[in-house]
Parts: C-alpha cells; sequence; structure tokens
C-alpha cells in the first residue's frame, strides 16, 4: 500500500474534477484536495452518432491542465486520468483521448459503463456516514449516463449504466433552453427515465436506502442550503423527495437568465438542471423513495482507493 498522496481526474460529460487523496491510519480514504470545473464537453452527445465538438475539446484540454496544475502542489505519487460516458461513446473519443496526451504527457482510460458503476460503488463504500447501511441502492446522473447500482450485505448486486443523462436528455427533449420549461417536457423526461430505469434495474432489497451522488444531488443540497444561509457542508445528508418537487416545479418555470441567477445553482448547470431533477424524481417514484441520502464520495474515491492499493 502506497504511504503517500495519490490524485484522480475525472473527465465527466459535464464537469471535470479532481481528487487528491491519501490512506488515512483507519484505513479508510481521506481527500486532501478537491476541485471541480464545469467544462460541458459532451455538447452534442445526443446526435445519432456523438461526437465532441472542437469547442468542447478545447474546453477538457484547458480544465485538465488547471487540475493538473492545482494538484501538483501536493506531489501524489500516482496520478489517474479516466474518462466517463461522453468520451466513451463520442466517435472522435480516441482523438481527444490522443489530443490530452499530447497537452499533457498523462494517458486517458475510458471506463466501461460496468467499470464505471462499479468504482462508483467503491467510493460509496468509503463514505463514513454509510458504514451502517447493509442494503442500499445508489444512483450517479451524469450528463451523458445514469449509473445505478445495488448493494446487499454491502455487495454489488446489480450495477448498469444507462443512457439518461442530462446533458444527453435535455438537448434530446428541450428546444429553447432559454424559456421555461413546460410541465409536458418534464412529465415527458419522466416517463422515459421510469421506463428505462424499469426495463434495466431490479427493485428487490428489503428496506433499502437511496444514496444518490454526482453533481446534481450536490447542487440540490447547495441550493435548500444558500436558502436557509447555510454551507454546503452543514446542510442535512438526507433530501426528501418533496422537496425536489418542488424544487423542480419552481426552477423549470423560470427563463434560464433567472435560473442562472439562484443562489447554489452554478450558472453552467442552470440549463440542465431542470432535466436531472426530472430524472432523478423518476428514478424515486419508480423505486418507491421518499427521500435520497447525499454522498461526495462517488468515482474518484474508488479510483483513489485502487491507487492506494498499489
Amino acid at each position: 500500500m502506497s504511504s503517500g498522496s495519490v490524485a484522480v481526474i475525472d473527465i465527466g460529460s459535464n464537469s471535470i474534477k479532481a481528487l487528491v487523496a491519501e490512506r488515512a491510519p483507519d484505513g479508510s480514504v481521506g481527500a486532501l484536495g478537491v476541485k471541480t470545473l464545469d467544462a460541458r464537453i459532451s455538447a452534442g452527445i445526443s446526435r445519432e452518432t456523438p461526437k465532441l465538438s472542437d469547442e468542447g475539446i478545447a474546453r477538457g484540454i484547458g480544465a485538465i491542465r488547471e487540475l493538473l496544475d492545482f494538484i501538483a502542489p501536493f506531489t501524489p505519487t500516482r496520478i489517474a486520468l479516466v474518462a466517463t460516458s461522453a468520451v466513451r461513446d463520442a466517435q472522435n473519443g480516441s482523438s481527444f483521448r490522443a489530443q490530452v496526451q499530447a497537452a499533457t504527457g498523462h494517458e486517458i482510460r475510458i471506463l466501461s459503463g460496468f467499470e464505471e458503476a462499479n468504482l462508483i460503488g467503491r467510493g460509496l463504500t468509503c463514505d463514513p456516514a454509510l458504514l451502517g447501511l447493509e442494503n442500499f441502492y445508489v444512483f450517479d446522473l451524469g450528463g451523458g449516463s445514469l449509473e445505478c447500482l445495488s448493494f446487499r450485505q454491502r455487495k454489488i448486486e446489480q450495477a448498469v449504466s444507462l443512457q439518461l443523462g442530462c446533458v444527453r436528455l435535455t438537448e434530446t427533449f428541450v428546444r429553447d433552453q432559454t424559456a421555461p420549461i413546460p410541465f409536458g417536457l418534464l412529465a415527458a423526461i419522466r416517463t422515459l427515465s421510469s421506463a428505462t430505469v424499469r426495463a434495466n434495474f431490479l427493485f428487490t432489497l428489503p428496506d433499502a436506502t437511496a444514496v444518490a451522488t454526482g453533481g446534481t444531488m450536490t447542487t440540490a443540497r447547495a441550493i435548500l442550503g444558500a436558502r436557509r444561509g447555510l454551507a454546503l457542508e452543514a446542510t442535512p445528508a438526507r433530501i426528501e423527495i418533496a422537496e425536489l418537487v418542488v424544487l423542480c416545479d419552481e426552477l423549470a418555470a423560470m427563463p434560464l437568465a433567472e435560473r442562472q441567477a439562484v443562489p447554489g445553482l452554478p450558472a453552467a448547470r442552470a440549463d440542465v438542471f431542470p432535466t436531472a431533477l426530472s430524472t432523478l424524481l423518476a428514478v424515486a417514484e419508480t423505486g418507491g423513495f421518499t427521500a435520497y441520502q447525499h454522498s461526495l464520495y462517488n468515482l474518484r474515491f474508488g479510483l483513489a482507493a485502487e491507487l492506494l492499493e498499489h
């Protein structure tokens, strides 16, 4: 096991995130530094033949360079760059990978949907707040895909990756992204999401908690916290579905410019956020959940745990 720190850069569809972590004395994975940049490399992902745009590639390379500068002072012993749905599905994903290596000297590992889901699951088991859970579901919503997992006795029983990412669905359903989103569109997004989840994922666990991770739930928690004058870390990790229903309806009724000014909601995420909430609400309805338990321990922590073992 490594005695030093390791670093992970997660190249997601909507944002690119860095984590510097080390093994704590009790064996857990502890964060030394985290940073997230909204890059939206996945613009155009809903096309029949997905392709990363030149602008998206440039934003991605710029964000990766900035995050490499961020982790450098920690002098990690190992650095891993991974990419998920947007790069995995893009026709020119291998070209993006080559351009990043030429620009930074670092190679990208493109995760399969199965690898992504399992590493998210491994990251969740690092969360001290979840140590008491035996049977639980995990839902990680990104820009390109939704990862769904079930844990029975803390072991992964199911892991599927579904093309229900918020960028993908927003591009498919929302034609005018500057205007309020009609209720009928949100209903169509929920119907598709529910049908897709029901066809591919089984809800069979007894007395199971629904855990949500990813930028959508982090943002929802930040918005609700801002309204109470609380920082994210001071807000409850349990978020009631009823709260999310009200929040989704409220934000969808706003034009984009008004949504972008909502405290706690990053302006770069405001266009896809109602779609993202609609998808998570569909999952909750399909699974019969009344609340989500939010966790900040996700794919990056799973990869960090993997690196720290070698």
